[in-house]
């Protein structure tokens, strides 16, 4: 008989389903995911650490997991809800089944859920903590573990997940170095560096720019990664210095609103945020449209940026709430966008950015 599994939502919500990976309690913010592939990328993808990812396509494992398709060493996510959950696969790629890989992973899940309903209330009602449970029955109880999870405003996540020490990938041959600032950096991001041909370095989240110089980068990298960037005024700092040495500078998600934030442009957090692999994104500077890859909370207020022109212009919108997707410095090698170009999962649009910042490199050595 399958076991009892219990979820309860902060605005008092109540759903019970059936357990699946691993069995306890956990909670974190709820949040949902419109892919339809490619849930193991999401499910590793430091972005999400501490939140319970709700998956609004229908069937998840079916086609199990595979180590290759990580984009961190473990599973990120506090915990996974589901409508219906698959024990068998059938991709013969595959390494194991995705309950192996969620219990290996001490994951906490729960299937039979109405992810649609779920859905809907996250769209109506705003991000917002919940709790899933294989041990705790009764509401009063499951509220008492809510009550302890701390808001993701004002939480600082990018440190926990970053890399601990320093670590080299490609060839000291190559023409250009790149630091790169690991917030909670995706697999696929530091393959498509690679694939530009360029020497990296991969710093903690906390490390100075006056340590980061030694090795004499000849451009900087700025990161995905979890949680509020307002608290992370360590990155903040390095920003500012960043821009400073008027070297090309590329930010990506959590390094674009640190960009943002280095240039005086406040952040806020979303009603819901914005994730997926399907969300429309126009580039005001070509004028073609993108489908791209997103996964935020946060993100850049677009009245400051608009107040700032004389410095710093709008380069993307999302093309269905308006909210910025991008932007660049007018004079200054400075460039970032809010969603995830690498696509890991996702389409490919976007990779034209990766060339952009190793054109941006080239044109500021010849001048």
């Amino acid at each position: 008989m399958d076991e009892k599994a219990f979820l309860l939502l902060e605005d008092g919500s109540f759903f019970e389903g059936y357990s699946a990976g691993a069995r306890g309690t956990t909670s974190g913010e709820i949040c949902f995911n419109t892919g339809m592939t490619g849930y193991q990328e999401i499910f590793t993808d430091p972005s999400y650490y501490g939140q319970i990812m709700t998956m609004s396509n229908v069937h998840i494992g079916n086609y199990g997991s595979k180590k290759t398709d990580s984009e961190s060493n473990k599973v990120q996510i506090a915990g996974l809800i589901v409508r219906n959950f698959s024990n068998h696969y059938s991709r013969t790629a595959a390494d194991e089944s995705l309950q192996d890989y969620l219990t290996s992973n001490n994951i906490i899940a729960i299937s039979g859920i109405d992810s649609r309903a779920l859905v809907h209330i996250i769209r109506n009602k705003g991000a917002m903590n919940a709790v899933i449970s294989t041990e705790l029955t009764e509401i009063k109880s499951l509220k008492a573990a809510l009550d302890n999870t701390p808001s993701m405003v004002g939480l600082e996540l990018a440190s926990i997940v970053s890399t601990h020490s320093a670590y080299e990938l490609g060839s000291e041959s190559s023409k250009y170095k790149v630091a790169v600032m690991d917030f909670g950096v995706k697999k696929s991001i530091l393959d498509q560096l690679l694939l530009q041909g360029f020497h990296i370095k991969v710093y903690p989240a906390k490390t100075s720019f006056e340590e980061i110089s030694l090795w004499t980068p000849d451009a900087y990298f700025l990161s995905n990664g979890p949680g509020d960037p307002e608290p992370m005024h360590y990155a903040i700092d390095t920003a500012k210095k960043m821009i400073d040495s008027r070297k090309p500078t590329f930010g990506i998600c959590l390094g674009h609103q640190i960009l943002s934030l280095a240039f005086g442009v406040s952040t806020y957090k979303m009603h819901h945020g914005h994730r997926g692999a399907n969300h429309p994104v126009k580039n005001l500077i070509t004028g073609l449209g993108e489908i791209t890859s997103q996964n935020h909370g946060f993100a850049v207020d677009r009245e400051q940026l608009l107040n700032r022109k004389d410095e710093l212009r709008i380069s993307h919108i999302n093309l269905n709430d308006h909210s910025i997707e991008g932007f660049e410095h007018n004079n200054l090698p400075v460039f970032c966008v809010q969603y995830h170009p690498e696509a890991g999962p996702g389409p490919h649009d976007s990779r034209y950015l990766f060339d952009h910042f190793s054109k941006k490199i080239n044109q500021s050595y010849i001048n």
